[in-house]
């Protein structure tokens, strides 16, 4: 594995959504998304009060955040996966599915991150031609090894990932997946995350064509703990381990993910992190379809 790039970061960026709802628009590809005869105002508030608690338990632990206002007209702006960073200071914008979620990517959050990053590649041009990759939810960086892992979806593009390999320099892992619905898992993020010296992934999901492939490649430099579908369902899979003070590992994953892992999967991350950190995020969980990991983008 390679020293020189960290697979980790102790900087991260999210978004306090001024707006936050069922999005109808990308329910028909995420069927973690649930709809309730509920308020907005209301929703909001407690999407709100998630937010800010989830915030303020990195900042107690040792995370820097940086974090940006939120826009009406944008249900999902809490899930900041229009833009990658990576070493160098090199910033990524993408293609996203629907217009909701393309004007997430406003002027001024583009401008604050171009301000410390250079832009080296803006994708949004494909929306017009309705194809999408919506940042490191589609691909999951082994940043070392300088491999991608992603599933294809609605939201993943075929043609696109592949691109962004060969523009990154990456390895292609690229496979199928199906989720307990029998759909192809809308994020990789969802199934899936990479830390420094292990893999959290729900194998079962991966179509057995790709599976063997998938999990050599893994293993060759992480150890594997193998997550169940009902996990997933739990939002086990999205996951992010995140440095904090004297750059300790530890593991974000919300509170009902780390409620559906077994003991002995625990004890199992627990031989390469300090801790985890375990946001309580029923309501961005139950509208949104996203946990929390999906709430974060790191800044490298």
């Amino acid at each position: 594995m390679s020293s020189s790039i960290s697979q980790t970061t102790r900087h991260l960026f999210m978004v306090e959504p001024k707006a936050f709802y069922f999005n109808t628009s990308t329910a028909p590809s995420n069927p973690y998304q649930i709809n309730d005869d509920e308020d907005r105002v209301i929703i909001v508030k407690r999407a709100v009060d998630e937010f800010r608690s989830f915030v303020n338990l990195l900042v107690e632990n040792g995370v820097h955040v940086t974090v940006a206002k939120g826009i009406d007209g944008c249900p999902d702006h809490i899930f900041p996966n229009w833009f990658s960073t990576h070493e160098d200071r090199k910033l990524m914008l993408y293609p996203m599915l629907t217009e909701n979620r393309a004007a997430e990517k406003t002027p001024g959050m583009v401008e604050t991150l171009s301000r410390h990053y250079d832009l080296i590649h803006d994708w949004g041009h494909y929306e017009a031609d309705n194809k999408c990759l919506e940042g490191l939810s589609s691909l999951i960086l082994d940043r070392p090894n300088r491999k991608a892992y992603g599933t294809f979806s609605p939201r993943t593009d075929k043609d696109l990932a592949e691109k962004w390999c060969v523009d990154m320099g990456c390895e292609p892992h690229l496979f199928e997946t199906a989720a307990h619905n029998g759909d192809p898992v809308y994020h990789s993020d969802v199934m899936m995350h990479i830390g420094t010296e292990f893999v959290g992934i729900c194998s079962e999901s991966i179509l057995p064509d790709y599976r063997d492939d998938v999990l050599q490649s893994l293993s060759e430099t992480r150890d594997i703990i193998d997550l169940t579908m009902d996990q997933v369902r739990a939002f086990a899979g999205n996951a992010l381990e995140v440095k904090g003070e004297n750059n300790k590992p530890m593991l974000i994953m919300s509170q009902s993910g780390y409620d559906s892992l077994r003991q002995d999967q625990r004890d199992h991350y627990l031989k390469y992190i300090d801790r985890f950190l375990t946001p309580s995020l029923p309501t961005v969980q139950h509208y949104g379809g996203g946990a929390a990991r999906c709430m974060l983008q790191e800044l490298f």
